[in-house]
């Protein structure tokens, strides 16, 4: 049998247009476009759609609710459950329908963002259960998801100090830009996933990946501020919206009665 080397290839092309802008048109600062619903799943407490470029995700919230089996509840607090999968139609190769380490890993790292934002301490020897299911993958799944399953707390009515946004600012041919799609996340030279609660401005979760300079790396925590910042305006205006139309149904209700 002959021996076979592989070799990566290096892109050949740019990741950024003649006039200066990324291959999407965006500029360094700029969001991929953001769609956002909640309420979506009728068998769930709570639930959201949200499409992040074009990740799609639904995240799905039960709870808080009797923990089974008992023994694994916690006597002062709630036990905050994830389960993050992937849709084997999600990416571009079939992907196999067990969950991977990726997805175990991903699973713990959405829980550990969003439980700082939650008043475990009212529900002891309770779960909460968040399940979060990639439809589409676009790169910057884990920050998408963190948004939906967020969205998806705050529809079950989960008591909160305040929503968790996720973003990530990457660094690619040198320069740090915010939001990175897949083809600049897989050659790019870097990336820093982060989740924020925007009007604590609390950061919950902060991981780095790649080579930065200390002013690359402060100049990206900035620009993710900034960019969760502006999610977050989204997912007020999409809750606001959404329990307006339920309250205007309930005075319609009480009116017949």
């Amino acid at each position: 049998m002959n021996n076979v080397t592989l070799v990566r290839k290096e892109p050949s092309e740019s990741l950024f247009r003649e006039d200066g802008l990324r291959l999407d048109g965006r500029g360094l600062d700029e969001l991929r476009p953001i769609r956002m619903e909640v309420g979506v799943l009728n068998n769930a407490d709570g639930s959201a759609y949200v499409e992040h470029g074009k990740n799609k995700i639904v995240a799905a919230v039960y709870g808080p609710r009797e923990l089974h089996p008992k023994h694994l509840a916690l006597p002062d607090k709630a036990l905050v459950r994830c389960e993050y999968r992937m849709a084997t139609f999600s990416v571009e190769e079939r992907k196999s329908p067990a969950p991977g380490r990726r997805e175990v890993e991903l699973s713990k790292v959405i829980r550990e963002s969003l439980e700082p934002a939650i008043f475990v301490y009212k529900y002891p020897r309770a779960t909460i259960d968040v399940f979060v299911q990639i439809l589409q993958a676009d790169g910057g799944t884990r920050c998408a998801s963190i948004t939906a399953a967020a969205l998806a707390l705050a529809d079950a009515g989960v008591p909160m100090r305040d929503l968790v946004v996720g973003c990530a600012v990457g660094k690619i041919e040198g320069k740090v830009a915010v939001d990175l799609s897949d083809v600049e996340d897989k050659l790019g030279e870097g990336d820093i996933p982060m989740a924020l609660m925007p009007t604590k401005k609390v950061i919950t979760l902060l991981q780095s990946d790649g080579d930065f300079t200390p002013e690359e790396f402060k100049q990206a925590l900035e620009m993710g501020i900034a960019a969760c910042e502006k999610i977050y305006e989204m997912q007020r205006d999409i809750l606001i919206e959404r329990y307006s139309k339920v309250r205007e149904e309930v005075a319609e209700e009480q009116e017949e009665e």
